[in-house]
């Protein structure tokens, strides 16, 4: 402030002066006797020259002017770097140990407004199925239905469709995963492109043809390697109504694991994608093979103007239940929305699985015998024994009249006489073999039972919105809106189970490095996305539009494309093949080399005052990140800051939109370390060691952190120095807890390091606003205390280990199958356990065989001080088939409810049931957990592994995780 009224006095004093001058010299003119006297005969050459005085003084008031702008410019540019201001008092220690900061007093986080509690405390929606409420009621036994093995047996009486004939639509599909056991490009060649080559063909063959399909980047890259008269016959197709896009996304999402970031830009690359090339917006949702559904799903597609949707992998006791109860058709509202204004048609297939023996009705040995591509002689045979067989104008009328049948069962399951009937499976339909036996013989069927009054039917092939458009207008309603007694449903359809015990709980935490990855990839994409806008922004003001890279928007394309591929439902799951998962890590890592940059390139435009002197030199990057990875399964390397007497500058970018007060941390080569904000403030710097391993200082690398407060969705500028006169620099206190007595232990000036034996005394790190206490024994967490508040609350962070069953199944990727309850993890010798504490920050580490575990805590005030940021660094490539797992033990009495986030979107309130194996609790957990009551935020960065890690829940109060492949 200080410095900002300094050269405002100034500037406008200047700016006095001259005015003042100006006024002296013309009154001067205006007043002189002897010039009025004189003024008719003034000669030409003194009127010359006074004309010139004149316009000189013009334009130094305009220079002036000038001036005084740049100065304004200049103090509102210092002011936005948003620097604490120096109070000119270094950090100290208080009388309890802890450290205080002075601080700026200025706000560091958004209030909470009113309306945000009311909100939250609200009375949630009232919905006729909720799903916790169908959790309590199910035994979730496993009693043999008879041919529908997972259900019952289902009757009709046959004059029921004689006032309403019932209408069967068959909509034949081909789900193809970009990337399973097969890369996404080797699925592409072998088979997706024949599809497609195939459709054009045998689609433009019969109008009555119809077809539907829903992954986007496989279509993409079919049609930008197809000649003019391919994309002109597909696109004649779709506009005419044969062939539907449906839910338009890149990929079939998964639904567990998947941040909604990454869920909605997938969702607008195909969807933007279809309305420029093609003019199609999807109007249906589809989604027959992500590993359980969430919540978030419907409402993302109800905000992409998507009035409908199918979902298929849900638990079979629920689809049993739903099923009797003809509830498989509901209106999905959100657990918080109290009225209907996110209510989304949903449609729930019945059956085991998408594929034909189990999609025509309930008995899977008769439904196989309509699959003709199964016909004798076929690579492909129905397991129940019993062949299809082709129609023929002496068998159809037996093979109508026994398909019917199971049409009519199937039908007794939902509240209007209308039916879907899937007919595709996994990467159908590429060659034209089958293309005419399926056509050709469901066409017979159809024309016999379409032909003959007196069976009540009228069936066809059609596409999924052809379908739903039935149902509307059966139940006299408009799209989208709820037909009258359909039941409205809240809650999501985790965990899945297809049979049996075998939950699909697996894939919550499997390959978690690549879980992690993607989040790194996404949060990288939304800073680009930010930065290449604004600079783009201020290059077309600035008229320098040629001169900046705009180009770079391909890569942020590609980015978007990448991070969507990996949303699939093998992909960020951790379910696809190794060499499939390798080809995904390349794509990741190859976007995240082009994101950075695109945020090199954005950040050097906008941090240069003087745009006119800006050049782009693609082969000599103007500033380099902060980390950089080897390889697509190396950890990420900190970048070295070698610091000099001449000043380094180091970038701060804030990707939020709320200004931020944070710790900064670096690795500098020197212990001399100096930092200025961009109008000269010196900040307080916390040195600390950089280890090389349990006990090793780094004699060369070190860490050094300092707070910075950043702008809104902007950028600051920082100097460092190699400066021997560095006097707010303080070293953190280091202090080695080791067992036994046979390691000798040397600090180097001035990071001296402390040692001691370990004892089974608990000890504690603390700031501002928290205490955190630890096991003397085990070195982790075990209690948690507010400042100012006396009673401390038990949070004591376990690792334990699952083996897996002995026999039959055994734990995957996909699905959890433990030998019994988890075993204590334990190792021959102690921990080593460093304790590191600071004016800024302190923290705990503990080191293991298999896993490393930070905890910190930061002194700075907001919600970030009452944080705690946990990473678990984890390697167990030598073990096999072991699971380790994080749990948190409370003394927080949640009874059997517990919450668990969705996406990133939302918390969801979950129960724990005994009657469930233990398998069966996991509910995914990609960023957070949340235990009922709690008043603290936990941090958990547990993908920076080597084998396992993240997060699922087992029990109340408690979290579990850590997945690998078997």
């Amino acid at each position: 402030m200080k410095l900002k009224k300094q050269v405002t006095v100034c500037g406008g004093a200047i700016f006095c002066v001259a005015v003042f001058s100006l006024y002296l010299m013309l009154d001067r003119v205006q007043h002189d006797p002897a010039r009025r006297q004189s003024a008719g005969n003034f000669p030409r050459s003194q009127i010359s020259v006074l004309q010139n005085r004149i316009e000189q003084l013009e334009q130094l008031l305009e220079e002036n002017h000038q001036i005084i702008s740049h100065i304004k410019d200049s103090v509102l540019e210092l002011t936005d770097t948003g620097a604490i201001s120096p109070s000119g008092h270094l950090p100290f220690r208080s009388a309890n140990g802890s450290w205080v900061l002075p601080f700026d007093g200025r706000p560091t986080f958004l209030s909470v407004k009113p309306l945000d509690c009311q909100f939250a405390l609200g009375r949630r929606s009232q919905t006729d199925l909720q799903m916790l409420d169908v959790y309590s009621l199910l035994s979730f036994d496993n009693v043999d239905g008879g041919v529908w093995k997972q259900g019952f047996e289902i009757t009709y009486e046959p004059n029921e469709w004689d006032d309403e004939p019932l209408q069967v639509f068959v909509v034949p599909h081909s789900h193809n995963d970009p990337g399973w056991i097969k890369t996404f490009d080797k699925y592409y060649s072998d088979q997706t492109q024949h599809i497609f080559n195939n459709m054009v063909v045998k689609l433009a063959e019969d109008p009555r043809r119809k077809f539907i399909w829903s992954e986007i980047s496989f279509f993409v890259k079919w049609w930008e390697s197809a000649d003019v008269h391919k994309q002109e016959a597909m696109r004649k197709l779709i506009l005419g109504g044969q062939l539907e896009m449906v839910t338009g996304g890149w990929v079939m999402t998964d639904e567990a694991n998947a941040h909604y970031f990454a869920m909605i830009d997938q969702l607008i690359e195909g969807h933007q994608w279809l309305e420029k090339n093609l003019g199609v917006i999807p109007r249906s949702g589809w989604a027959v093979d992500p590993f359980g559904h969430s919540a978030t799903m419907p409402y993302l597609l109800k905000r992409a103007n998507i009035s409908s949707m199918l979902i298929q992998r849900v638990h079979y006791s629920i689809k049993k239940h739903f099923a009797a109860t003809r509830s498989l058709e509901f209106m999905w509202r959100q657990a918080w929305d109290i009225e209907s204004g996110t209510d989304m048609f949903c449609h729930m297939m019945p059956f085991y699985s998408y594929d034909v023996p189990h999609t025509c009705g309930p008995d899977p040995k008769i439904c196989c015998q309509f699959d003709f591509k199964r016909l004798p002689g076929s690579r492909v045979n129905c397991p129940w024994k019993v062949p299809p067989r082709a129609i023929t104008d002496a068998n159809v009328a037996e093979r109508a009249g026994v398909l019917l049948d199971q049409y009519r069962k199937k039908s007794k399951l939902f509240r209007s006489k209308v039916l879907l009937v899937p007919l595709g499976d996994d990467f159908r339909y590429d060659k034209a073999l089958e293309w005419d036996q399926q056509y050709f013989n469901y066409q017979k069927l159809f024309d016999y039972m379409n032909s003959r009054p007196e069976m009540h039917v009228k069936a066809q092939f059609a596409t999924l919105t052809d379908y739903f458009n039935a149902v509307y207008k059966a139940k006299g309603v408009p799209p989208g809106m709820r037909p009258p007694d359909y039941p409205v449903l809240s809650g999501d359809f985790f965990a899945y189970a297809d049979r049996e015990d075998h939950y699909w709980s697996g894939y919550y935490t499997s390959r978690p490095f690549y879980k992690n990855l993607d989040r790194v990839l996404e949060s990288h994409l939304r800073g680009a996305e930010i930065l290449y806008s604004l600079a783009v922004a201020h290059a077309r003001r600035a008229g320098l539009e040629g001169r900046y890279p705009v180009s770079d928007y391909s890569l942020l394309t590609d980015a978007r494309r990448n991070i969507g591929l990996f949303q699939h439902h093998d992909a960020i799951t951790g379910t696809a093949k190794e060499a499939v998962v390798i080809d995904y890590g390349n794509r990741l890592l190859h976007s995240l080399v082009g994101l950075k940059r695109v945020i090199i390139n954005a950040a050097h435009f906008l941090v240069i005052k003087n745009k006119d002197i800006y050049r782009f030199y693609q082969t000599e990057p103007f500033l380099e990140t902060d980390d950089r990875r080897a390889t697509q399964d190396s950890l990420p390397q900190r970048t070295l800051i070698e610091l000099e007497s001449t000043p380094r500058y180091l970038v701060l970018f804030n990707p939020v939109e709320q200004e931020r007060l944070c710790v900064v941390t670096i690795l500098v080569n020197s212990l001399r370390v100096r930092v200025l904000t961009e109008d000269g403030q010196t900040l307080p710097v916390q040195l600390s060691a950089q280890w090389a391993s349990a006990v090793e200082m780094s004699g060369e690398v070190y860490q050094a952190s300092f707070m910075a407060r950043l702008p809104a969705l902007g950028l600051a500028v920082f100097h460092l120095y190699d400066s021997a006169d560095s006097p707010m620099t303080l070293c953190s206190d280091t202090l080695l807890r080791i067992p036994g007595r046979g390691q000798s232990i040397r600090g180097l000036d001035p990071l001296p390091v402390r040692s001691q034996t370990v004892d089974a005394q608990p000890f504690y790190i603390q700031s501002q606003s928290l205490t955190l206490g630890f096991s003397g024994t085990t070195g982790l967490l075990e209690s948690i205390r507010r400042k100012d508040d006396p009673q401390e609350v038990r949070v004591q962070i376990q690792f334990l280990t699952y083996g897996t069953r002995p026999s039959k199944d055994k734990s995957g990727a996909y699905l959890f199958l433990p030998d019994g309850n988890a075993k204590p993890y334990s190792q021959r010798e102690a921990p080593v356990v460093r304790v590191v504490e600071g004016p800024l920050f302190a923290e705990v580490v503990a080191h293991y065989q298999h896993f490393q575990q930070t905890v910190r805590i930061h002194n700075v005030p907001g919600i970030d001080g009452l944080s705690l940021d946990i990473t678990t660094m984890v390697d167990i490539r030598d073990q096999n088939n072991k699971e380790l797992a994080m749990r948190l033990v409370t003394d927080i009495q949640s009874g059997d409810t517990f919450y668990t986030d969705l996406n990133g979107f939302q918390i969801q309130p979950r129960r724990y049931f005994q009657k469930l194996p233990l398998q069966a609790n996991f509910y995914p957990m990609p960023a957070m957990a949340y235990i009922q009551d709690s008043q603290y935020r936990l941090t958990l960065h547990t993908a920076q592994a080597l084998g396992v890690s993240s997060l699922a829940s087992d029990a109340p109060g408690r979290l579990l995780g850590n997945k690998s492949m078997s």
